[in-house]
């Protein structure tokens, strides 16, 4: 029989190899190990306008994102005018998009208060009969409301049945 200290000493060795051996596998195995995949794209082998997000629209206006990118709208900011123009855009936004509506509404939310503007039915050219893809607001309040700082406002509206939300962004880039 080997003595205590030597059966210790190989009871460690036996330890040692065999943790060594399991750190080793479980370096090279297992999904806890794999290398991440690759969170930066090249971007190779593919057209950048296979996925453009445009920052205006086709009126030179902001946009408003209108569900997952299936619509948008475009806001157009007119202070000489005096007007505020929603039109309703496709999923690339660059095409009109003509619904059944007569209004839509902008939900502003300014010094804590909620208040509702409907911006009317306002048809283009190309429009077909009954539906507008363009709507206008001549009402001083609400362009007041866009400029301030801290407003939070909500384009609401429905096509085809289904309500859609977005959020317009609060910009001082439009004509003054």
């Amino acid at each position: 029989m080997q003595p205590l200290s030597s059966r210790f000493a190989l009871g460690l060795t036996a330890l040692a190899l065999g943790l060594n051996g399991c750190a080793e596998q479980a370096a090279t195995t297992g999904p806890e190990t794999d290398p991440p995949p690759a969170t930066v794209d090249t971007h190779e082998g593919h057209d950048h306008d296979e996925h453009a997000h445009p920052s205006h629209g086709p009126h030179d206006g902001d946009l408003i994102e209108l569900g997952n990118e299936e619509y948008h709208g475009e806001i157009v900011h007119d202070d000489t005018a005096g007007t505020v123009t929603i039109y309703v855009l496709d999923g690339a936004a660059t095409t009109q998009v003509p619904i059944e509506a007569t209004e839509v509404t902008i939900n502003v939310k300014h010094d804590g208060a909620p208040e509702q503007f409907a911006l009317a039915a306002s048809p283009d050219a190309n429009d077909p009969e009954g539906k507008s893809s363009r709507f206008v607001s001549s009402d001083t309040e609400l362009a007041t409301h866009l400029d301030e700082e801290g407003t939070d406002a909500r384009l609401v509206l429905t096509i085809n049945g289904k309500s859609y939300r977005g959020e317009v962004a609060h910009n001082h880039d439009h004509a003054h």
